[in-house]
Order: C-alpha cells, then structure tokens, then sequence
C-alpha cells in the first residue's frame, strides 16, 4: 500500500517566511530606494560601474533584512553583549594595530580588513537595549550612568582615531535607547540649554574664535577648521569651504522643480565634489528642486514614523528600544547628511541613506531594517520571556 505526499510548491515555502512582515515599511524602503537608484544614475553614470554597483549592494542590503528578519528578537537580545565586546575589542585593536590612510586610523586587518566602528552602529544599541532589558521595573540612576560609561567607550574609542561622523551615529543611537529607557527630562533639557547657549556663543564670536593662530580644545585641527568654514565659507572659498559653497550653488540653482533628470550642470561639469557619496544630496536638488527634496524628506519622516509605530506597538522593552534606536539612526542620517550638504552643519562623513553610494553602509542599513522587521514580526506571534534568551 503505497502513500503520495504532495510536496509544497516554492510558493508555499516562501509564504510562511514572508508572515508578520510590515508592508508599510517595505512599501516606504521601495520608494526612497528608487529614489536613490534615480538620483545614482544621474549623478554616476559616467562614474565607472556606480550605479550597478549601488543595486548590487542594495540586493545585498535587502539579503541582510531578509535574513535577520527571521531571528526572533529574544535571540538578537542573546547576540549583545558578545558584538558589543568584539567590537569594543576590535576598536583597541584599531587603535594599537590599525591601518592608517588619509591621516585617520580606522581599519585593521583581521585576515580581511575590517572598519569595526561600522559594527558598532548596531552593537552599542543592542547592547544598551539589553542592558535596561535587564533592569526592566528596577530602573536607578545608576543605571543610567552605567548605560552612559557602555555608551562613551566605543564613542571616545570613535572619534580617536579620528572619525566623527560615525561617532555622532553611535553617539545618536545610544543616547536614543538611554532616552527611550525612560531618562528624566530633569537630565535631558540641561545638556540641551548648554548645547544650544555654547553653539550661539560659538557663532557671535566667531571671528575671535576662527582667527588665525587660535586653537581650540579637546578638538583636532582639522574638526576646529570645518566649523569655522562652517560658519563662513568664503574664507577659503577654493579649499576647504569649496564643498560647501558648489553645495548651497546646486541645490539653490535647482529652485522649484529643478533642472531635470540628468540636466544638473553643476553636477555633470563636475563642480560638486563626492557627487556619488556624500554630496549626492546636492545633486539630487539640483535635478529634482525643492519639490523633489520635500519628496525625499517626507520619505524619511515616513519610515522614521512607521520605525516609531513598529516601537511602540513591540512585546518587550528590549523590542522598544531597537525599534526606536533604528528609527532615529535613519533620522539621524538623513539630518546630518542633509544639514552639511546644505551648509548649515559641518561636513562630516555620513551618507544620505539609500541615495548615497557605499557598500559598507549600505550592509549596516540593512541589518539595521532587519533589526526593525524582526521587531514588526514579533508582535504577532507568542512573546517569550526576554530572560530565557540569556
């Protein structure tokens, strides 16, 4: 007596995987990703292989979201700590062994070379995410200054070598869990105020503060030199305020519905410099003027609201606080990257998420919106207790 089996289609395979997935944000990544590929095309097709190399790297991106959507979080929590210690060793191994190039001591190699700050950018969260996971109901103040110690590390670690955009991301990350986690509002506007007085104060003096000779604190020369460009460009308009000024030309010569599609002078004469990574906002705006920028921008807030939703609506406060610092990682992307471009924040290394040109980035955000997505599955189905996971 003989039995038949069907066997399941690769539909039927596939289906179960793609369950509690958020199309909301699938929906949201399509769109910016689109817009990204648009604007690389534009500004990278006589740019060797740019704009097939950016779609590869966002199928690889979108590989990673894929894979790490299906780890349940309570097995992301159980991964913290031990990325959080590789990565924090991996960053005194950069600054004792590192490799150096263009003055900044950032890579080490491994067997591969490696830029371990990159790691960084998920592990601090995760692992701060932990950290409250744990304290979840017993809360103290000293527990916020130990998240604060676990946070400074890789952070001072950061911008030794130096690296300051990256630090400003792992800086912005952490202090998004530590916010989330429930810090009193009594620690949060004082660090405000004064942030905002030394930034006016910076600003009214700044022809004493940027006069020649003059040399700030704590800060490398090159950090003291893009913010005094910051605030006034034209002293060195053909040198370091160069960016800036081809910048603020571009994406004001875009006006309101911009040039058109491949039709930015200054991007294909080849005024902007970095017009595939960094810069690609300027060359964005000039193509696409302001009605395109609001796009892009509404996009953002977009996926950095429904980041924000997926948080509230997660089964544990670890779930909460990932959910959340991803969401703002995104924001904090998007702002800085935009705020340099546009003169009115120094300019530092940060890509415009989906748009800018970077295969290492492009795998962080990816893993990031995995992180997300897992998050989203799991309010569906049964939660366990995040202490069986450790």
């Amino acid at each position: 007596m003989s039995a038949v089996f069907d066997k399941p289609t690769i539909l039927q395979r596939i289906l179960p995987l793609l369950r509690g997935f958020d199309w909301p944000l699938i929906f949201l990544l399509l769109i910016l990703s689109s817009i990204g590929l648009t604007a690389m095309y534009s500004s990278g097709y006589d740019h060797g292989t740019r704009f097939a190399d950016h779609g590869r790297n966002m199928l690889l991106a979108a590989g990673i979201l894929f894979c790490v959507s299906q780890v349940p979080p309570q097995k992301l929590m159980a991964l913290a700590v031990p990325l959080y210690t590789l990565g924090v060793a991996l960053l005194v191994g950069v600054a004792l062994f590192g490799i150096t190039k263009k003055g900044a001591q950032r890579w080490i190699n491994i067997g591969v070379v490696v830029q371990p700050s990159e790691l960084l950018k998920i592990a601090t969260p995760l692992m701060l995410a932990w950290w409250f996971q744990k304290r979840e109901g017993q809360l103290r103040a000293l527990d916020f200054a130990v998240a604060g110690v676990l946070l400074a590390i890789p952070v001072g670690l950061i911008m030794k070598q130096p690296d300051l955009g990256t630090s400003l991301l792992v800086m912005a990350a952490g202090l998004s869990v530590i916010f989330f986690a429930g810090l009193p509002w009594k620690l949060v506007i004082p660090p405000v105020v004064v942030g905002v007085v030394g930034i006016a104060l910076i600003v009214w003096f700044e022809p004493q503060l940027c006069a020649d000779g003059v040399r700030w604190p704590v800060l490398h020369d090159y950090q003291q030199q893009r913010i005094c460009t910051l605030l006034d460009p034209t002293r060195d308009p053909l040198g370091k305020g160069f960016h800036i000024i081809q910048g603020m030309i571009a994406i004001g010569s875009g006006g309101l519905w911009g040039k058109g599609f491949m039709a930015g002078t200054q991007t294909h004469l080849e005024f902007i410099p970095e017009r595939t990574t960094d810069f690609i906002f300027a060359a964005y705006s000039e193509e696409f003027g302001l009605i395109g920028n609001l796009a892009l921008i509404v996009g953002f807030l977009l996926l950095v609201w429904r980041g924000l939703a997926i948080a509230v609506n997660a089964n544990t406060l670890f779930g909460r606080l990932m959910a959340g610092a991803v969401s703002m990682i995104f924001f904090t992307y998007a702002f800085v990257n935009m705020g340099m471009v546009s003169g009115i924040l120094p300019v530092v290394g940060v890509p415009l998420p989906f748009v800018s040109y970077g295969g290492t980035a492009m795998v962080t955000l990816g893993l990031a919106l995995g992180v997300l997505m897992s998050v989203a599955r799991s309010q569906n189905q049964p939660t366990q207790s995040p202490q069986e996971a450790v």
